[in-house]
């Protein structure tokens, strides 16, 4: 332990001076007591308990409330980074700058994983305000989520192969749940009339639950949260609001709602009120213990809170 934690340290410091050195190889023997993996997202984090079952500890780097693509790691985030023996990541610019560290930590011989590497690059989005990079918010496919859930049961096998069994077990169980989860979401889906399925939030991040379940997404922000709200952008939403008489906008649990605010007051100066719907969880779970605080939960509540507001 006191190996990792100098080595932690070193990383952290390394951090802050904008390089990132290679973690310590994992090659400690896993047979004999629970593996450890660090996750980042919540959706990730989840997604691992459900497979690893009681056979992994899980350390998940960013709570409720957290935006991946700002995040910054702390001391005891590079802690859980080193101590691991296997850690799983979005990818995909998910984490921002954090994927220069992960990558060369697996330099450095930890088994260090993206869990959409396996998504097959047609079905990515690329929207063109974020120039040419995919869409990183693939969970929002239930269907594509599926995806990450094999990689990860995968991941786990390949790191302790003598639970091998288990983890294909759980990941099948899990698997049939997320397969009803999405019939689900088709049914509900088709209780909105077409032209009221268009879904505004904070910034751009449910593209692929609108490709998947028939809704016409639009985000005041782009893609990633680092990207300023422009005028023009809320402007053009307030028309399109007005235009089209839209019950219901949405904010997002991870974004400052000052955009949304922004906007609902564009659409009322054009003789129009729209609401504000209940808080979408969108780059993290709700709070452990609460519904939405599962993968599963997050996405019945925010279904559920888009096709009642937008009704």
């Amino acid at each position: 332990m006191n190996r990792r934690l100098a080595a932690g340290i070193v990383i952290l410091a390394a951090v802050a001076a904008g390089c990132t050195p290679a973690a310590p190889r994992a090659t400690d023997d896993v047979t004999a007591r629970p593996l450890r993996v660090t996750t980042t997202v919540g959706m990730i984090t989840d997604a691992v308990s459900e497979v690893g079952g009681a056979r992994v500890v899980v350390t998940g780097l960013m709570g409720p409330g957290i935006d991946p693509h700002l995040y910054k790691p702390t001391a005891s985030d590079v802690i859980a980074l080193g101590d691991a023996d296997l850690i799983l990541y979005g990818g995909l610019h998910l984490e921002g700058r954090m994927v220069d560290l992960f990558e060369h930590i697996a330099d450095g011989g930890t088994a260090t994983v993206a869990v959409t590497g396996d998504i097959p690059p047609g079905s990515l989005r690329h929207p063109p305000a974020f120039e040419g990079a995919p869409d990183p918010h693939v969970w929002f496919d239930v269907a594509l989520w599926q995806s990450a859930v094999r990689t990860i049961a995968a991941a786990l096998a390949a790191r302790d192969p003598g639970s091998q069994a288990l983890y294909a077990a759980n990941r099948d169980r899990y698997l049939a749940e997320l397969a009803s989860l999405d019939a689900w979401v088709v049914e509900q889906a088709a209780t909105v009339s077409p032209a009221q399925r268009i879904l505004i939030t904070a910034h751009d991040a449910f593209g692929y639950f609108g490709g998947r379940y028939g809704f016409d997404v639009r985000g005041i922000q782009g893609i990633s949260t680092a990207a300023e709200a422009s005028a023009s952008s809320i402007q053009a939403l307030a028309d399109l609001i007005a235009e089209r008489r839209l019950k219901a906008v949405f904010v997002e649990s991870s974004v400052p709602p000052a955009t949304i605010e922004a906007l609902k007051a564009a659409v009322a100066s054009r003789g129009w009120r729209v609401a504000i719907g209940p808080p979408l969880f969108s780059d993290a779970l709700g709070e452990p213990g609460t519904p939405a605080g599962t993968y599963v939960g997050m996405v019945r509540h925010n279904v559920t809170a888009i096709v009642e507001a937008l009704r």
